[in-house]
């Protein structure tokens, strides 16, 4: 889901591209940095921060090289110290030193005996980051209507398209061939190296699990452990990922309705079910925003930002009761709390500036697979996927369509990712995760040789921060190698 209204679609991810890989990539060779090289400095809040140089180019490493900014939280228990886990949050688009930041005390099991490593993969955040738009013209572009059902809304939305595409072209030309997540993996045995771990030791989320994969196969006896948590599947074309997608937060759009309606998790009660039906309010909601959006100070809340304030909290069901307060408040006539979950959502910053993941969402996936050129072929998919989702279906039809116009043609396709020779890989699946649906592990499983499916029954995107039961069995495996037994199901 990019374009207007979802760029990253997690605060750690949503459409993540897939590729096909050939395995005579995994014998290309490029410079090994040496752990000498690394100058780390005191970054604050117990961190330390590098910079590993890595080729822009990896056919052709003398042309140039970029730097990949890492960060290090150090082993507490020094004495009995592994190693370095290398962490990724998803995206792609997120950077994973400030994910890092974030969750360094819930990683505090693992950092006992392992550094925690956090690193803004190429064309993100502190990694010669990919720009299309400043502040106020993305401003503009999230704001459009993302429910093209007038040719007037359509062409101005094409125009925006290939204007993004145009701005990333302008700003970003340099990098912009090479932002691809092969490159990305690449990097990751850069940063592995240049730590001087033998073989690495990764968790990664949601579209990290697909940098993971393709890591996998190409370094298959670097790897001494991989935990991937809310598993993308490689073999799905983008409109049938979105399309999953589309189903999975329309089935928890539906079980927090339904919670709302019962009183059960919303505390103490959902204010929203106490006058109507909240689902028949949400609707309504959304036509009137259709042609009249709330004004919040000097911004308007339009029909496409809130959506994705709706969306947001849908991530994780701890936040419910927000979403609650937000449809209430929304209801009323004050969109403030649903702007709010949007500007968390696209990363926008109270002084109106954006970090770059949606601009890095778009660059790697439009570069990491094909999208239908035709618009015609988005207009088709209109009756399947309003009726998947009547809320998210619509503003989300003609998301794929922008990397049609994009100015760098796509390395790769969907296709199984294997990983022969690697040792086993720990995947994790939610049962109703919204952004990595469970039957993609479960897919994933097959194609991974001797890999353990843990499964965590609910609702959310990624489990580690949703189960004890699931970050138990996650961080005996990453730090002692213990997988949990076959067919395991956490809550």
């Amino acid at each position: 889901m990019t374009s207007r209204v979802a760029a990253i679609l997690v605060l750690v991810t949503f459409l993540a591209a897939g590729c096909t890989l050939n395995p005579k990539q995994a014998a290309q060779g490029s410079p090994t940095p040496s752990p000498s090289t690394l100058k780390w400095i005191d970054c604050g809040g117990g961190f330390q921060c590098a910079t590993v140089q890595v080729p822009l180019d990896y056919a052709h490493p003398d042309v140039g090289t970029i730097g990949i900014a890492i960060s290090r939280k150090p082993a507490t228990d020094t004495a009995r110290r592994i190693g370095s886990v290398l962490t990724n949050p998803g995206g792609p688009g997120a950077s994973g030193i400030q994910f890092l930041r974030g969750e360094v005390t819930a990683m505090a099991n693992l950092n006992t005996r392992l550094d925690l490593i956090g690193f803004d993969p190429r064309g993100i955040g502190q990694s010669a980051a990919v720009r299309c738009l400043d502040g106020p013209q993305e401003d503009v572009f999230n704001a459009l209507d993302p429910v093209l059902d007038d040719p007037n809304e359509k062409q101005t939305a094409i125009d925006a398209d290939k204007n993004f595409a145009a701005g990333c072209q302008q700003r970003s030309a340099s990098v912009l061939p090479f932002v691809d997540s092969v490159s990305a993996a690449r990097d990751m045995d850069m940063i592995r190296a240049a730590l001087g771990d033998q073989k690495l030791t990764y968790l990664g989320f949601s579209y990290g699990t697909f940098l993971g994969q393709i890591y996998a196969h190409l370094f298959p006896t670097h790897v001494r452990a991989l935990a991937l948590d809310g598993v993308i599947d490689p073999t799905l074309a983008s409109n049938d990922m979105l399309y999953a997608q589309l189903v999975g937060f329309e089935q928890n759009l539906q079980s927090f309705l339904s919670d709302c309606r019962a009183h059960k998790t919303v505390a103490p009660t959902c204010t929203y079910a106490q006058t109507g039906d909240p689902g028949t309010k949400l609707m309504d909601l959304m036509q009137r925003l259709d042609t009249t959006p709330l004004v919040v100070g000097n911004r308007s809340l339009t029909r496409g930002l809130a959506v994705i304030g709706v969306l947001t909290p849908l991530y994780d069901q701890s936040t419910w009761p927000y979403l609650d307060q937000g449809l209430t408040q929304a209801n009323q006539g004050n969109g403030t709390l649903l702007l709010r979950f949007s500007d968390l959502y696209l990363g926008r910053k109270t002084d109106g500036t954006y970090d770059n993941q949606t601009d890095a969402n778009l660059a790697v996936n439009c570069i990491d697979r094909p999208v239908p050129a035709d618009v015609a072929t988005y207009d088709a998919l209109g009756p399947k996927f309003a009726s998947a989702s009547p809320l998210f279906g619509p503003a989300f039809q003609y998301s794929n369509l922008i990397c049609a116009y994009w100015p760098v043609k796509p390395k790769g396709n969907a296709g199984p990712i294997t990983a022969a020779g690697a040792p086993p890989i720990l995947l994790v699946g939610g049962t109703g995760d919204p952004a990595t649906p469970y039957v993609w592990a479960q897919a994933v499983s097959k194609v991974l040789t001797g890999s353990v499916l843990l499964t965590r029954e609910g609702n959310g995107h990624v489990s580690y921060d949703k189960s004890v039961c699931a970050k138990q069995a996650i961080d005996a495996y990453l730090i002692d190698l213990t997988l949990p037994p076959a067919g395991t199901v956490c809550r």
